[in-house]
């Protein structure tokens, strides 16, 4: 294929069919590229549970949890963010909700259904072009200059493109049998484009030493429900939460992990480890937790005793036991004290692959506002291959949809501006 009247948009994941989807409808010619035998699977994976398209809290908080990126991310989501998520999906058929806990999802929780309208969409729109899909197409970089000209491996061998623009959408590094598997960085580095290691982000963590043997053979796999975290990173920033997580094989991973893990993770890089405190029991005062195991015991074995006076039983007790010395299981004080804010070490969070997402990437600092790398005109970057992160509850897959509508928004008004007339 060769035209410089169309767009070539490599990768199929949320970001790269949103740059699709906008720039067809601004009605230019689009070629979409994947190396998967069909795109989107990383997508279908996130929803197998209910799809979480994003979270219905103010735009404050919603900017906030983008952290250190929160400035630039805040722009993006200004021309598509929840309420633009919320109304795209209208527009496809398919109704949206909002839980008790604001995130939102799909009316049938659903992600195939939201998909197949998508694809649809984009396959047969209404008045411009379809978007041309090509499967099993991955790329391999550039062939001489022009930075358009783009590099595949397909069924039948070596295949050059060149296009008028290029948005990139490969995602990170995780999850790599679906298609995120970070072979681009190399390829832009060796371009002279910068790009911040990938590091895993909504991850799991191993604990300091191991569960022991008891521990892991009876409790992997187990939830630690209704306990809350308290961290606060040598950097000052504090986290406390309430939530659930799962204890692992090595060591913890779930929701309430995935939201502290950029602390974890950080805390880990600068100093071999981090420490949190998990509060066993954070619907009850401290007093009361002492009052409970001062209580007079008699013959009860202390099991027993927690179980009766605290229903503290199973995973937490477990996890009392393992933590503790014996001297503190004996004084009621310390024990109160530790049911409360029981330290938990972790040393290392767990492989890239295991990630749900991950940090690092193109840093926008080397990108113009409209996301195109200021040393390769014409080519733009979208999604996760970009230099941020954010917890999981929606807002990965709103900067996603946000940075792949700015991309598509960035690569057609540089065909605009270079003379590329509209289909």
């Amino acid at each position: 294929m060769s035209s410089e009247h169309s767009v070539a948009v490599v990768g199929g994941g949320p970001a790269g069919l949103m740059a699709a989807q906008t720039l067809q409808d601004a009605g230019l010619s689009v070629h979409l590229f994947d190396a998967m035998p069909s795109v989107g699977r990383k997508f279908l994976l996130a929803g197998r549970g209910g799809l979480n398209l994003t979270h219905a809290e103010s735009a404050d908080a919603f900017a906030g949890r983008y952290g250190a990126r929160r400035g630039v991310m805040e722009d993006l989501l200004r021309d598509f963010g929840p309420a633009q998520v919320r109304a795209w999906c209208q527009d496809l058929g398919i109704p949206t909700f909002v839980g008790t806990s604001g995130r939102v999802f799909p009316a049938d929780m659903k992600a195939a259904p939201l998909l197949r309208a998508w694809l649809q969409r984009l396959r047969h729109p209404a008045s411009v072009p379809g978007v041309q899909f090509h499967m099993r197409h991955r790329w391999t970089g550039w062939a001489d200059l022009p930075s358009q000209t783009l590099r595949f491996e397909s069924p039948h061998g070596e295949v050059q493109v060149q296009a008028g623009a290029v948005v990139l959408a490969l995602g990170g590094g995780s999850w790599a049998r679906l298609g995120s598997d970070g072979a681009w960085v190399s390829l832009l580095e060796e371009r002279g484009v910068p790009v911040a290691p990938l590091l895993p982000a909504n991850c799991g963590f191993d604990v300091l030493g191991g569960w022991s043997d008891h521990l892991r053979s009876r409790f992997a796999g187990v939830p630690f429900k209704s306990v809350a975290i308290d961290f606060t990173a040598s950097q000052g920033v504090r986290f406390r939460r309430k939530g659930e997580f799962v204890a692992t094989a090595t060591g913890v991973e779930g929701s309430l992990i995935y939201a502290v893990s950029s602390l974890l993770r950080d805390e880990i890089s600068r100093f071999g480890s981090a420490t949190f405190f998990l509060d066993l029991l954070p619907d009850l005062e401290a007093a009361r937790v002492l009052a409970e195991v001062r209580h007079p015991r008699g013959t009860r074995s202390l099991g027993n005793h927690l179980k009766s006076r605290l229903h503290l039983e199973g995973i937490k007790a477990a996890v009392l036991y393992e933590q503790l010395p014996k001297q503190v299981l004996a004084d009621p004080v310390l024990l109160g004290a530790a049911i409360k804010a029981l330290p938990v070490t972790v040393s290392a969070a767990r492989p890239l692959d295991e990630a749900i997402s991950s940090a690092g990437g193109v840093p926008f600092e080397v990108l113009t506002p409209g996301l195109m790398l200021q040393q390769m005109p014409g080519v733009f970057c979208a999604g996760e291959m970009l230099d941020w992160e954010a917890p999981t509850g929606g807002y990965l897959l709103t900067g996603c949809l946000a940075s792949g509508r700015r991309a598509g928004q960035g690569a057609r008004d540089f065909m605009q501006e270079n003379g590329c007339q509209r289909t």
